[in-house]
């Protein structure tokens, strides 16, 4: 059955959302981001320039949609930034998202975010989010989904907020695919920057460091003195996250976050088949991010590598897109709306959250 809707693709990006809600029938209708590399990127994978700055875009000059989609910035929540929240004018741009839901109510609206914002200023960012919504006459539904229980080698935790005219979604439903490790996505190019073995040292007892809940396998770090000083071998993985540049993970696991701060593409696998280390290619960052082959890169590298950061995992859109759909949220309102806001525990990872 092909379902027939149409969306909004609000900080568009790449195009993630996009590509996730077309593949199931959806119709983009509007498309916006002031970042004038996105525009050319999505411009020619789409045939169409999205528009810019949204704080610009009158909310009556967009038109009609079932579905508005937006991973709204996250540097003013993520704990890489200076976590200043709606005191940072990216933060206050969820207003800008509301302006556009109030004109517009559509049936379901699907927001994205970093993990941090759970937490964010004690809860009260989330507890200021859900209620908007909610008075803007929406059940609202928030959850954690990582992008390695959608088959991607990954550990990518991102906070989902869905809101719904209709009964608020259910998470649990939603269908997830088996991990695959890094190795099954590598480019087989062999146009690869490798490591000399002088420029870094493996644990030998690194195959006892896979990490059961994120699937990642901490096998060495680069030789930088400034990293190794004063560090006992067994604590080396536990270093924050400023430091995860230096780390080596190997191919038979997972790989961390891709972070949209590193434009230099430091992120360094191990291969035990062929026994070296090498920087994680671009092409390789777009496909553990579930972005298709015959996807156009047209920025510069550093650019690319700060725009699949800021992307969003497409098997994750597709498995809660799907569910929208089997869940009705996108029929018309067949019963009384629920007002309320829900919790929902994803999976092992509970997400503690009252109003």
């Amino acid at each position: 059955m092909v379902y027939d809707f149409t969306f909004a693709d609000i900080f568009c990006g790449l195009g993630g959302f996009r590509i996730g809600l077309e593949s199931i029938g959806g119709r983009c209708v509007f498309s916006s981001d002031n970042n004038p590399h996105i525009q050319d990127t999505y411009e020619i994978n789409f045939n169409e320039r999205p528009r810019g700055d949204i704080r610009d875009i009158r909310s009556e000059s967009i038109p009609g949609f079932d579905v508005l989609t937006a991973g709204f910035p996250c540097q003013p929540f993520s704990i890489s930034g200076h976590k200043k929240g709606f005191n940072d004018t990216r933060g206050t741009l969820f207003f800008d998202i509301c302006r556009i839901i109030q004109s517009h109510t559509p049936k379901v609206v699907v927001l994205e975010n970093v993990k941090h914002l759970l937490h964010h200023d004690r809860k009260q960012t989330l507890t200021k989010i859900l209620k908007s919504l909610n008075e803007l006459g929406y059940s609202v539904a928030v959850s954690l989904l990582n992008a390695i229980d959608f088959g991607l080698p990954q550990n990518r935790e991102r906070v989902f907020i869905i809101a719904s005219k209709n009964f608020c979604f259910d998470f649990q439903k939603i269908e997830t695919d088996t991990t695959k490790p890094l190795k099954i996505f590598l480019d087989d190019s062999k146009d690869h920057e490798y490591l000399d073995p002088a420029e870094y040292t493996l644990l030998e007892t690194y195959k006892i460091r896979r990490q059961p809940i994120s699937g990642l396998i901490f096998c060495g770090y680069r030789n930088k003195n400034r990293f190794i000083r004063d560090f006992d071998e067994k604590f080396l993985h536990l270093n924050r996250v400023h430091r995860q540049p230096n780390r080596i993970y190997s191919v038979e696991g997972n790989h961390p976050t891709l972070p949209s701060q590193e434009s230099s593409g430091r992120f360094f696998i191990y291969n035990p088949a062929s026994n070296n280390v090498r920087k994680l290619s671009i092409v390789e960052c777009f496909r553990i991010m579930g972005f298709p082959e015959v996807y156009k890169r047209v920025s510069s590298l550093g650019e690319q590598y700060r725009q699949i950061g800021n992307s969003v995992a497409i098997p994750v859109i597709n498995g809660i897109m799907k569910q929208i759909i089997q869940q009705g949220l996108l029929e018309y309102a067949k019963t009384q709306r629920l007002n309320n806001i829900t919790n929902w525990i994803n999976k092992d990872r509970k997400i503690s959250f009252s109003l």
